[in-house]
């Protein structure tokens, strides 16, 4: 699928489409948010398979306005809005949430700028994973689902842990092996040093956690 990508907007890549695939069941007429758009990719493909509504919402200008410029070019209904996370439509239920969030686990702790948004998750990785936990079961509808990808570097347990602690279903659903990108591979000797990942190791799990509210 061709996508509009200005200059700083993040590339749909293995975690993105691992997303995609899940989102292959949708059911016709649902509300679906999809967080952190970028380039509208999985709004799109919520949209074709059969919602009725999406929002997408990303903190970045140049990834809002490459969304519209997508959606546009495809006549889908989704509605774009500039947002910190979930903050624009923190009055709104949905019935899907869908979420690529920053997780690569950085030693710079300070706040992420331009490009490194889309990937930056803090020294953990969970600086946004950790928020996303927080605040999306408040927005799904009975019986709605969370539909979220990261990686297992980041730790699995404790985003299963966050999302049952809030009074959701969780499993764990499509895992992935991916080597690592450009931003993996420079960061590997560092993520060595902490003990992230072991000697030489040039590849991470990427997996999909499903999260559903009880009706």
């Amino acid at each position: 699928m061709w996508l509009f990508r200005p200059p700083g907007v993040y590339r749909p890549q293995g975690d993105t489409w691992l997303l995609a695939e899940a989102l292959r069941t949708v059911r016709v007429g649902v509300r679906v948010l999809d967080v952190g758009t970028g380039t509208g990719a999985l709004a799109l493909a919520a949209a074709r398979g059969g919602a009725a509504q999406v929002v997408a919402v990303d903190v970045c200008a140049h990834a809002v306005f490459a969304a519209r410029v997508n959606v546009w070019l495809r006549r889908l209904p989704v509605r774009v809005v500039r947002s910190d996370l979930v903050d624009a439509v923190r009055d709104e239920a949905f019935d899907l949430i869908v979420a690529n969030p920053p997780y690569v686990c950085s030693s710079d702790t300070a706040h992420p700028r331009g490009p490194r948004r889309a990937w930056d998750g803090g020294a953990r990785g969970r600086a946004v994973l950790d928020r996303l936990c927080a605040v999306a079961p408040s927005l799904l509808a009975p019986g709605g689902t969370l539909l979220m990808v990261q990686s297992a570097l980041c730790g699995i347990e404790n985003t299963v842990d966050l999302l049952r602690t809030a009074g959701l279903h969780v499993t764990v659903g499509a895992r992935r092996r991916q080597q690592f990108g450009p931003v993996m591979t420079a960061r590997a000797h560092d993520l060595e040093e902490r003990g992230l990942i072991y000697p030489e190791q040039r590849y991470e799990e990427l997996v999909v956690i499903r999260a559903e509210q009880r009706s």
